[in-house]
């Protein structure tokens, strides 16, 4: 089993704008002398015009996010938050939608831009397959998901199959054994929970399916009012994981206008398609028309992002 990034840097990311947002907002109406202390720094943060964030999540394969080279990106979403209604839109990509990517002669799997250009080129691969101008990224290193599970006291889920398997060619060794039923995953079960691939019938759609049902019950968690005096541990975690090149003032800006955020706001999606083998090689092919309604539905919709038109769309190769 190859080993695979999580889906937990949207956790960490979404949690620590909830965390800004949810808790400033906390902050501004019930002073308590825990977290005085931060005042000062959320009164320095005003507001911005713009409403919506648009940016690609990915999660990368390596233990160290500082020199994580030029590796395949295992997990790329790409992420909406709107700070005037406190909503989300997230849509999956499959790490093996084939796609063209600049510079190679062929279609490949869309896993392999950041492997030949790092994140700027797998930002402008999944921009040119959505269709919608993207900027920004998200990388983090899979490590950020033990320390967060744990620090928000663990994630309830409903674990649907026993989930059996070991890798010791794995670094560190991976070793899945979870047994089935609704229970709460520690950082270290999640993070099993979070890799489990093969025992699903579709296996990686099956898999993106199980990351969503544990990024809802992760953000729900999160929401609880004790774990709001958290902050500074989450904020510590994020950057000692996280690397985007999004402004902090931004993400600070955007995290504090989400008051109104709650899971029944969030909307997730994943890129519509089927699994086909061509030339030997396993693909998953994107349906074109379904694909253009679901990202209508969940980005386009909104003026503030700018859709491509055809002519751009045509030039990568």
């Amino acid at each position: 089993m190859k080993k695979t990034f999580l889906k937990s840097f949207f956790v960490s990311f979404l949690a620590f704008a909830i965390l800004y947002g949810g808790g400033t907002y906390y902050f501004a109406n019930h002073k308590d002398n825990v977290v005085r202390e931060n005042d000062d720094f959320f009164n320095r943060v005003s507001d911005d015009d713009d409403d919506e964030l648009v940016f690609l999540a990915l999660g990368i394969d390596t233990k160290d996010l500082s020199n994580s080279g030029k590796e395949r990106s295992d997990t790329m979403m790409l992420c909406k938050v709107d700070k005037s209604t406190g909503a989300i839109s997230v849509l999956s990509i499959p790490r093996d939608t084939r796609v063209p990517i600049s510079g190679r002669d062929s279609e490949e799997r869309i896993n392999h831009a950041h492997a030949y250009g790092g994140p700027e080129l797998a930002v402008e691969t999944a921009s040119e397959l959505i269709g919608i101008d993207l900027d920004y990224y998200v990388r983090v290193d899979y490590k950020i998901v033990e320390e967060y599970v744990n620090l928000i006291g663990g994630v309830e889920v409903d674990v649907p199959f026993d989930m059996v398997y070991s890798d010791i060619s794995d670094d560190p060794p991976l070793h899945i054994d979870l047994k089935k039923g609704r229970q709460v995953l520690d950082g270290d079960k999640s993070i099993q929970f979070l890799r489990y691939r093969k025992g699903y019938e579709n296996q990686d759609l099956g898999r993106i399916n199980a990351q969503q049902e544990f990024i809802t019950a992760a953000m729900d968690q999160t929401l609880e009012p004790s774990n709001i005096t958290k902050i500074p541990q989450m904020i510590k975690a994020y950057y000692k994981y996280v690397d985007t090149n999004i402004p902090f003032d931004v993400i600070t800006k955007f995290a504090m206008g989400a008051k109104d955020f709650d899971t029944e706001n969030v909307h997730m999606g994943t890129l519509p398609g089927e699994p086909e083998t061509i030339d030997g090689v396993a693909y998953f092919i994107h349906e074109e028309e379904e694909s253009e309604k679901m990202v209508k539905e969940l980005f386009t919709d909104h003026k503030t992002v700018e859709v491509k038109d055809n002519e751009d769309s045509d030039e990568l190769n």
